[in-house]
């Protein structure tokens, strides 16, 4: 008995010790090829999701899809001033719940990222770098000096330790296989004018990272020149096939594979098509890449007050496989899930295996990985306007313009970049048919009128950020004067921006916006003043800050050093107000209230349902019923002008619907071919040109109460017309593929429950139109009658495209399948 009672202590010991080792848990390492986990070399693909963009509530769906869409991996940056909106008061609820956002990625069984910066860019406000950090003294961001890494450190070290307390560190049992520390610093180190402080700044970073011990290798992307030497420095862009890290025995890695591009207020919607992202990936492992992510994977809500621009518009959809609302993208998503599956396939011969690169010409490359036995190739055509026929060993093989094929036994190819076999869906806004009824309530400016009880007062003209620390987007500024006798001017206002309304003695006088630029602009208004006191308040807008660039925390904003002048241009007179006695105060009445929390007591007005529109400063608020099912729900703001909406009190984001979308090059023209640029002569493939920039804005599910009144505040800055606001769904509608035989074609509506209502065409040879209006080519009963047989009424369905389609009547080759879901 004691001898039982002595082995089974021994037992419980060697458990405890087990455990104390780590067994189980995961060890990150990196040779030349690739990481090595758990002693194994991998080539990993990844995907960036923001957590703060989407909701906890969507998390494990948007996972699931990445995973199942054939990625091993989540990045993400971690959001300073999200996390830390005030000195040392924390933030980690609702979406900003960091690590129950990756514990779902754990639960998911896939590997993370952790991209810490804590500068981050992300078109997020103000780079993710709290506003309040100017009120330090001595502060330079970005550079070697103690208030900066101060802060920086204790920020860092916070969310390490959470991580670590969490054990969510790969060598804790945990998902995360790497750490990013500073971001992108690279491109802006020169235009710094102090290379020396940034130098010291960069190797800082790094030795302040490495000292954390979290077990995993770190990264710093975008750092070509000046590398500290613990680190592993990394590729951002649209292209990464011709980049390596700067000293052998470190992985290639391409950390931000551009899926599409933000959008601005001013700007149409960025495209980038599937084929050109699919060449893009395979050329990087073509030439030995070893880690790929895609930025975004899925892009989400700047919900709030958190885009960047200034000017990043509320949506940050990107163009990513997994749209704004987390719906499958397609084509883009299937056709990067069979790039995956075959790159995968060749995982231990793309990490182990001699590889020779033979040019066949110009712009055409064979690269051939030999492991043992076993080979594998890739044949590129770099070529932006010609097809190819390469012949490898006897066999000749086509390779439209701008492609790669990737042959895993270097005799068949498995995947061309440019040949999409995987379905198009056209998704569908479907409006509600029940008309919202609104009431309404003025925006109180009567105390914002006088130059009275302010915060503080000022005999210059400050600059907003570091004044209103970005509490809200809006600052007053105010004055008075005495006049003798009754007098007509011009009041004259030089500001950066990024709008401006101005009021004398209590009457709205002028308003303006910057255009997307320089944010300087001069705002001039006719006014007449009385005899004696005047007053005039000048409310300056930010719309969102700057988040990239040299010294970009120092782009100004607000009416700054003015001048602020009155013209009186018949007599040659002025009156200079730039050093009078101004009174600042941040915010408006409404934010300080809570207005949108309808909070009992607010004294809503509606005259039989009539409501004043085009009005300046005026909250509106309606109820709806959630629409049923499970389609994603978006609010149509057309008709309003600018300003913010809530949802139950869940801030929505800015709205900007009346703000048109430029027309541009780009908006003329769609060809895979060529290299992608989101700027220049490369932009391409545009849409919503001349178009309201952005209409719809996204309602979360998890935002909505269903079977009761779900309330919508809006609150119109500008002056617009609610009535044409509605709720609509959306879903697939039309779904296409084309095929040719010996191909099998799938089909889905992408969500449980909705299924195929018919098949619309099923026709080899179609000459016109898009997916959802095709026109012309050669009916085939056959395969109409098979795809009706096999898709009508499932959720999805697979047909196997036979010779026996084309029949009598049709020439064989490519056939085209549309459904309606």
């Amino acid at each position: 008995m004691a001898g039982r009672r002595a082995m089974t202590a021994c037992l419980a010991l060697l458990l405890f010790l087990m455990v104390a080792a780590g067994v189980g848990c995961t060890t990150v390492s990196y040779s030349d090829r690739g990481l090595v986990i758990n002693g194994e070399r991998r080539i990993i693909l990844s995907g960036s999701i923001h957590y703060p963009r989407s909701t906890p509530e969507m998390w494990p769906d948007l996972i699931k899809k990445a995973k199942e869409g054939g990625l091993d991996a989540i990045e993400t940056y971690v959001f300073w001033n999200g996390h830390e909106p005030h000195r040392r008061q924390y933030n980690f609820a609702g979406n900003y719940d960091v690590v129950r956002f990756f514990k779902e990625i754990q639960n998911a069984g896939m590997y993370a990222i952790l991209r810490i910066g804590p500068y981050i860019c992300g078109e997020w406000n103000y780079g993710g770098l709290p506003a309040w950090l100017r009120d330090i003294p001595g502060m330079q961001f970005r550079l070697h000096n103690k208030p900066f890494e101060n802060e920086m450190e204790t920020f860092t070290t916070l969310i390490i330790n959470k991580m670590k307390d969490a054990k969510m560190f790969a060598g804790q049992g945990g998902p995360i296989i790497l750490a990013q520390i500073e971001n992108e610093y690279g491109n802006i180190m020169g235009g710094l004018n102090n290379n020396e402080s940034a130098s010291e700044y960069i190797h800082w970073c790094a030795d302040m990272a490495n000292k954390q011990n979290v077990g995993v290798p770190w990264i710093m992307c975008q750092q070509d020149d000046d590398v500290p030497h613990n680190v592993v420095n990394t590729c951002n862009g649209f292209y990464c096939h011709d980049w390596f890290p700067n000293r052998t025995g470190i992985p290639k890695i391409w950390t931000e594979n551009w899926t599409g591009w933000f959008k601005a207020w001013d700007k149409p919607d960025f495209h980038r098509s599937a084929e050109d992202i699919a060449f893009a990936v395979a050329m990087f492992f073509q030439k030995r890449g070893s880690l790929q992510n895609y930025y975004m994977y899925h892009g989400g809500t700047n919900f709030g007050r958190t885009s960047g621009g200034p000017y990043i518009t509320t949506s940050y959809d990107y163009d990513a496989p997994l749209d704004e609302y987390g719906n499958l993208r397609q084509p883009k998503y299937g056709h990067l899930k069979e790039l995956h599956s075959v790159l995968k396939s060749m995982e231990k011969i793309l990490v182990h295996g001699a590889y020779v690169d033979k040019n066949h010409g110009v712009n055409v490359t064979v690269t051939k990985y030999t492991l043992g036995s076993n080979s594998a190739c890739f044949i590129n055509n770099r070529f932006d306007n010609k097809d190819v026929n390469v012949t490898l060993d006897g066999i000749t093989h086509f390779l439209p313009a701008w492609s790669v094929s990737i042959l895993p036994d270097c005799k068949t190819v498995a995947f061309n970049s440019a040949k999409i076999k995987t379905q198009t869906s056209v998704m569908v806004k479907k409006p509600s048919s029940a008309k919202l009824k609104w009431s309404w309530m003025p925006e109180n400016l009567k105390p914002f009128m006088t130059d009275e009880r302010g915060s503080f007062r000022k005999s210059e003209l400050l600059e907003q950020i570091a004044t209103a620390t970005d509490q809200s987007d809006y600052l007053w500024y105010r004055t008075s004067l005495h006049h003798k006798g009754k007098g007509r001017y011009k009041l004259y206002v030089n500001t950066t921006g990024h709008e401006l309304y101005a009021f004398v003695n209590g009457k709205l006088v002028g308003q303006r916006h910057s255009a997307n630029g320089e944010f300087v602009f001069q705002l001039e208004s006719p006014v007449e003043l009385y005899h004696g006191k005047n007053y005039i308040s000048l409310l300056s807008a930010t719309v969102g800050l700057k988040n990239y660039g040299p010294l970009f925390e120092k782009m100004p904003a607000g009416i700054v050093g003015g001048p602020v002048k009155l013209v009186n241009a018949a007599k040659g007179t002025g009156i200079d107000l730039s050093h009078s006695s101004w009174s600042y105060k941040a915010g408006l009445a409404g934010e300080f209230r809570q207005v949108h929390l309808d909070k009992p007591g607010y004294e809503w007005r509606s005259h039989n349902g009539t409501i004043p529109i085009n009005r300046p400063f005026t909250w509106y608020k309606t109820t709806f019923q959630a629409p049923a099912g499970e389609d994603t729900v978006v609010v149509d703001l057309l008709g309003l002008n600018k300003g913010m909406a809530w949802v139950n009190g869940n801030n929505l984001g800015r709205y900007w619907p009346s703000y048109t979308a430029a027309e541009m090059g780009g908006c003329h023209r769609c060809d895979y071919r060529g290299v992608f640029q989101a700027d220049g002569d490369g932009q391409k493939c545009l849409t919503g040109c001349g178009e309201p920039a952005q209409r719809f804005y996204h309602v979360p599910r998890s935002f909505l109460r269903a079977g009761e009144p779900n309330k919508l505040i809006l609150f119109e800055e500008a002056g617009g017309d609610p009535s044409e606001v509605g709720l609509r769904t959306v879903a697939a509608g039309a779904i296409c593929a084309s095929a040719e035989a010996g191909d099998a074609v799938t089909l889905s509506c992408g969500q449980h429950g909705k299924t195929m209502s018919s098949v619309d065409v099923a026709s080899f040879g179609v000459a016109r139109g898009q997916c959802g209006a095709y026109e012309g080519g050669c009916e085939s009963k056959a395969a109409l009658k098979a795809f009706a047989a096999a898709c009508v009424g499932k959720e999805s369905c697979t047909v196997q495209v036979t010779g026996a389609f084309a029949g009598a009547g049709c020439v064989s080759g490519v056939l085209t399948v549309q459904a309606t879901c």
